[in-house]
């Protein structure tokens, strides 16, 4: 089932210009990140006149709105399972860009996407982490079998090291970089949802949100950052890599 709920362009703006201040206040160089995901892009679709480009776990449609000003000629498809922040994508986003409810990494969740040819690129940002390791190794096939050959998925995410005491420093490296430019202050996650729950408009997205909630569990931390690297190589993605790093926050490439 799909929310078909309007939020009205202004307000839905001026939420997703919170949520994109309460998300700095853990990722200090989001922009930067957003950025070269889309530098990324702009080099490997090159001349296609109409690529298609996947935003897999796209919330309110941060990075889809800023790919879709970049790239005018893609087609953007936004997948998210929240109807909440879908109907502020819906809202605020570009036309090129369309969205769909659907949950990423169980069988079958490629289907909702009503796709007519092959995808050129997909893209992340801090949305992978969430899910468990069989989810994960799931969508990392599925994803393998939509790009096309010299396609790329291109992911934004904090990445764990293995190594403990590189671990602690990368962490730490990112703390400081955010104390420095002091996002620190901004609203928080749980402040922004505590904010968003207090509205009475929301009250029917906010219902269908808690129906639709995937069971708690811990895996808000997200796999380690080899992990990640060994199941695109399963999933047959030939080349697979980081392209760049401020602490423990990187943007992870894999070529088709």
């Amino acid at each position: 089932m799909t929310s078909t709920d309007i939020v009205d362009p202004a307000v839905a703006a001026e939420w997703l210009r919170r949520w994109d201040a309460q998300q700095e206040h853990y990722i200090a160089d989001r922009e930067l990140r957003f950025t070269v995901i889309g530098d990324i892009l702009a080099d490997t679709l090159g001349e296609h006149p109409s690529p298609t480009v996947l935003d897999l776990g796209c919330g309110p449609g941060s990075l889809a709105g800023r790919l879709a000003g970049r790239l005018p000629s893609a087609q953007l498809v936004g997948i998210d399972t929240d109807p909440l922040l879908l109907a502020f994508a819906r809202a605020t986003t570009p036309p090129n860009v369309r969205y769909v409810e659907s949950r990423l990494g169980v069988p079958g969740w490629a289907d909702a996407l009503e796709l007519t040819g092959p995808v050129q690129a997909a893209v992340s940002t801090t949305a992978l982490h969430w899910l468990p390791e069989e989810g994960l190794s799931r969508l990392y096939r599925d994803l393998f079998e939509l790009i096309e050959p010299g396609g790329v998925l291109v992911d934004g995410d904090h990445f764990i090291e293995s190594q403990p005491r590189l671990a602690e420093l990368q962490k730490m490296v990112r703390r400081e970089r955010e104390a420095r430019v002091g996002v620190t202050a901004n609203e928080n996650w749980q402040q922004w949802w505590a904010a968003v729950e207090a509205e009475e408009t929301f009250a029917g997205l906010l219902a269908q949100r808690r129906e639709r909630a995937v069971p708690a569990d811990d895996h808000g931390v997200g796999l380690g950052l080899d992990a990640h690297v060994d199941l695109l190589r399963a999933a047959g993605f030939r080349e697979v890599g980081f392209v760049w790093q401020s602490g423990d926050d990187r943007v992870l490439v894999a070529v088709r």
